[in-house]
């Protein structure tokens, strides 16, 4: 059976992937882990993470994927004993040093090798298999024959996985120097700011002037990957022996996570048939930029990199908390008035896109009100649909 991986920044995207559908999530603690800025998790939500996925069926992944220094393993047995007492079901690390320290200390936590540590041969995959790794996920940067050559070499009992969907970077599986140098956040430690998205010229050594490459009247992104989009290819993976297909996000918001989950979820659920234009549609309804299969057919050129803006298609504009009475009970997230043509995110098929057009709002006292623009304002809405906890509300952008 294929794993869905989802990201989770906090607790708030944990419980959305959790009920649209993801099999496992892969977290963070407040240390050793790759997204310093996610919010991540304590160490008592850890622990409440854990019961309420296993009381599920689902598992929980914790990162330990820095690249570390000397100093770096201070607090890691403790920290390795913690997670070992929480049940974690594996721990993601891309340090050699850190998987030894593991692996002889605490035999029972799975490891799982990190993209960050670059697996693109069977030889390296080998030689983690070697070390009693449970699970490898493999870089970005393979084809889909490259995928079958690694699972050919590797024992079968040692897992893969794969990334199928989101950002992707524009160095080696993330092993990239540009945050550290331009402004002395250690994308490695897990402070990227991410300047490959920022818009660059190019200099003659003896100019002071500065030469803009323009690809677009917007400039040039050089370093700006687009997204990785292989909705249409998890067939292809799972014959290909990957075991977990991954969404890359942690730094994304709730509504990214309920999106994707969903689609994926749906396309998983599809297997073998191909998902649908309308479940594919789906991916452009929150913020990206223009999809890409990435590596997956062994080729590659100009078309990775992304000139334009982020877009979607549609506003994340409510976060539904129940029903009663005909109304549906709101918390709003964006602007939405009188006669908006409304669509609903979520896992229950019988409301899955289903369209409404707001007739009336409430405010919390039962006065009626023409519009709601105020962020996280409790609010009715006037519908016939009986929607639940954890539905969401979103609108078509003009």
């Amino acid at each position: 059976m294929l794993e869905l991986l989802a990201p989770a920044g906090n607790f708030e995207r944990f419980e959305t992937g959790l009920l649209y559908g993801a099999d496992a999530f892969y977290l963070a603690g407040k240390s050793f882990g790759l997204r310093a800025f996610a919010g991540n998790f304590t160490n008592e939500e850890i622990q409440n993470a854990c019961e309420i996925a296993h009381k599920k069926g689902k598992k929980i992944y914790v990162t330990l994927n820095i690249v570390a220094k000397d100093e770096d393993f201070e607090g890691l047995e403790e920290y390795a004993q913690f997670l070992v007492d929480a049940k974690v079901d594996g721990v993601i690390v891309s340090d050699v040093g850190i998987i030894y320290e593991l692996r002889k200390k605490f035999p029972m936590l799975d490891v799982h090798v990190s993209t960050q540590a670059n697996v693109i041969n069977s030889r390296s995959a080998k030689f983690f298999a070697d070390l009693g790794v449970k699970r490898i996920v493999l870089a970005r940067e393979l084809s889909l024959e490259q995928i079958r050559e690694i699972r050919k070499n590797i024992p079968k009992e040692v897992e893969l996985e794969a990334f199928v969907h989101g950002s992707m970077c524009i160095s080696y599986s993330g092993r990239c120097l540009l945050s550290n140098y331009l402004k002395c956040r250690d994308a490695n430690h897990g402070e990227c700011v991410q300047p490959c998205r920022w818009k660059y010229y190019v200099r003659e050594e003896k100019r002071n002037d500065e030469m803009e490459v323009e690809e677009d009247e917007r400039g040039t992104y050089i370093f700006s990957s687009k997204d990785l989009c292989l909705i249409d290819h998890l067939k292809e993976l799972e014959d290909a022996g990957v075991n977990s297909l991954k969404i890359e996000g942690r730094m994304k918001t709730a509504y990214y996570v309920a999106t994707v989950v969903n689609a994926y979820r749906r396309a998983i659920d599809m297997l073998p048939n191909r998902p649908t234009e309308e479940l594919k549609k789906e991916l452009t309804k929150m913020s990206h930029r223009k999809y890409i299969t990435g590596f997956f057919d062994g080729t590659w050129g100009d078309d990775f990199t992304e000139q334009e803006k982020i877009t979607q298609d549609y506003d994340f504009v409510g976060f539904v908390t129940g029903n009663e009475n005909g109304y549906i009970l709101t918390n709003q997230r964006n602007f939405m008035k009188l006669g908006d043509e409304i669509e609903v995110l979520s896992p229950n098929d019988e409301f899955f896109n289903k369209k409404f057009t707001i007739t009336e709002i409430l405010d919390e006292n039962g006065d009626k009100l023409e519009k709601a623009n105020v962020a996280e304002q409790k609010i009715k809405i006037k519908s016939d649909l009986k929607l639940s906890y954890g539905d969401i509300l979103r609108k078509k952008v003009k």
